[in-house]
């Protein structure tokens, strides 16, 4: 059945981008989860069991809602008139949500009052990180009272992370309220409605959460798929901006946990607005005058150096013809580094560090601001990935910046001084990067505790990370050694 497409009943035109033209899409599902090859060699057999990612219900689901986004997606430019009656379908099926609403509410009982009050105070933080308006904290729960999709989509993730947090492994309320999310969500995709948008990405989210490392981009391409199709980039307006930088950080994981062989999902050329070059980027960032977006210029640099370590990659294994030969890929690994540093000397007071104590093995370096955080460690996060592949040809001027060991240490510096629970998600990549450059057994234990208290503070799957270092470092962590905290931690408050 084709369903006619609209615009926001409830937001300005302004708010939803309108693509004026048709173009082929980079995404079609992939058929197989093993499709891609992961780097983490022991990611399916150390991954911590988790019945909600293995669930039939929870599977068929997530099966249905990325097939879903796919068919949303292409067939976004429309081929003919809409139907007559298309504002009729939009109302009826803002109707039926109604409906639903009414016949059950969605709050009716003190559980899903808990999950709520969880959002806000444990769950929005994450998705908020870059973000000083607290878009996902404030404006999105205020949409969802009115928007039961919605709703069911912040219960969903919040119920996830509680059961995760409290290592629940038999009864799932997040699975029911993800399965009525999706059944809720099915007959409004074509409304073009920011807030289902904002949903989608919720869904996504909680995907994450317990998702295996080869999964990962499964999970998250169909959100890729709409996000190109409808041209949201990080430069849209309003709330469409928040959840694009939301979805990137995901995008930027995903790129991460493939160990080179993958770049995001959805390329930093597509980050920005239409029309805009990728050598303009560092001024486009910097005309927005915000140390929200200057710390987005820093996910969007990460982007773009994995893109350059997959298509290195490729060229050095499969012998593909991207720009990555001889004198082509010193002039692009020097114009990142270059950006990078740009980045790291142009920063706002708000990313600066307000303390530094100068430790052993680590450095503690404190932040006030929570970009200023994550967008610091993928900072140096970059320089390791870089200085891992710098061309024999190229000499860098002396300084601590070209030793990724300095960078390494900052990496765990910052996650031991900083609590801040989305900042600690997103860190689990790069301490693994940084990890495996370590070789003292004490560095390592402190790194392993990093990352059990990760998980347990937050619910994030982390500890499967511990096997791959182990392996990067040729020995098992003696189990008294992974369960008793050497060093202390960050404690949230």
């Amino acid at each position: 059945m084709q369903f006619p497409r609209h615009t926001s009943l409830n937001y300005a035109m302004t708010d939803w981008p309108n693509p004026s033209h048709s173009h082929s899409h980079a995404y079609t599902p992939s058929d197989s989860t093993d499709a891609l090859a992961f780097a983490s060699p022991l990611g399916a057999a150390s991954w911590g069991h988790d019945g909600f990612s293995h669930d039939p219900g929870f599977l068929a689901s997530q099966e249905e809602l990325r097939c879903m986004l796919f068919n949303i997606a292409h067939s976004a430019a429309p081929t003919r008139a809409p139907s007559p009656d298309a504002d009729a379908y939009a109302r009826d099926a803002a109707q039926r949500c109604g409906n639903d609403r009414a016949a059950r509410p969605v709050l009716s009982n003190p559980r899903r009052i808990e999950y709520l009050k969880n959002y806000v105070g444990q769950v929005a933080p994450w998705l908020d990180m870059f973000d000083s308006q607290c878009t996902f904290r404030v404006q999105i729960p205020a949409l969802a009272r009115s928007f039961p999709a919605l709703l069911n989509a912040i219960l969903a993730i919040s119920a996830r992370q509680m059961e995760r947090k409290e290592g629940i492994q038999d009864s799932f309320d997040s699975l029911e309220l993800y399965q009525e999310a999706i059944r809720l969500l099915s007959p409004l995709l074509q409304m073009r409605d920011p807030k289902v948008v904002a949903a989608c990405v919720l869904l996504c989210c909680l995907e994450m959460m317990s998702a295996r490392a080869q999964d990962w981009h499964r999970h998250l391409e169909g959100c890729a798929a709409l996000f190109d199709s409808f041209e949201i980039n990080g430069f849209s307006t309003g709330l469409l901006q928040a959840v694009f930088w939301c979805y990137a950080r995901m995008d930027v994981c995903g790129a991460l946990i493939s160990d080179g062989t993958q770049s995001t999902l959805l390329r930093p050329g597509k980050w920005l607005a239409p029309g805009c070059h990728v050598d303009d980027a560092a001024q486009i960032f910097q005309a927005a005058k915000s140390p929200d977006m200057h710390a987005n210029y820093a996910v969007y640099l990460c982007a773009k150096t994995c893109e350059l370590v997959a298509d290195r990659t490729q060229f050095v294994e499969l012998g593909a013809k991207n720009n990555c030969t001889g004198e082509a890929f010193n002039r692009r690994w020097v114009r990142l580094w270059d950006d990078l540093q740009d980045w790291m000397e142009k920063r706002p007071s708000e990313l600066l560090p307000v303390h530094t104590t100068t430790t052993k093995p680590f450095p503690h370096i404190l932040f006030m601001q929570w970009a200023a955080i994550s967008s610091n460690q993928l900072y140096h996060t970059s320089c390791i990935l870089l200085l891992n592949m710098m061309p024999k040809s190229i000499k860098l001027q002396p300084a601590p910046a070209i030793s990724a060991l300095w960078h390494a240490r900052r990496i765990c510096g910052i996650s031991l001084a900083n609590p801040h629970q989305g900042c600690l998600n997103n860190a689990i990549q790069p301490l693994w990067i940084a990890g495996r450059l370590f070789s003292h057994v004490s560095e390592h234990a402190i790194i392993i505790d990093l990352i059990r208290h990760i998980e347990a503070e937050t619910g994030w799957g982390a500890c499967w990370r511990i096997r791959d270092l182990e392996l990067a470092w040729g020995y098992q962590v003696p189990r008294l050694e992974r369960s008793s905290p050497r060093y202390r931690l960050p404690v949230p408050g």
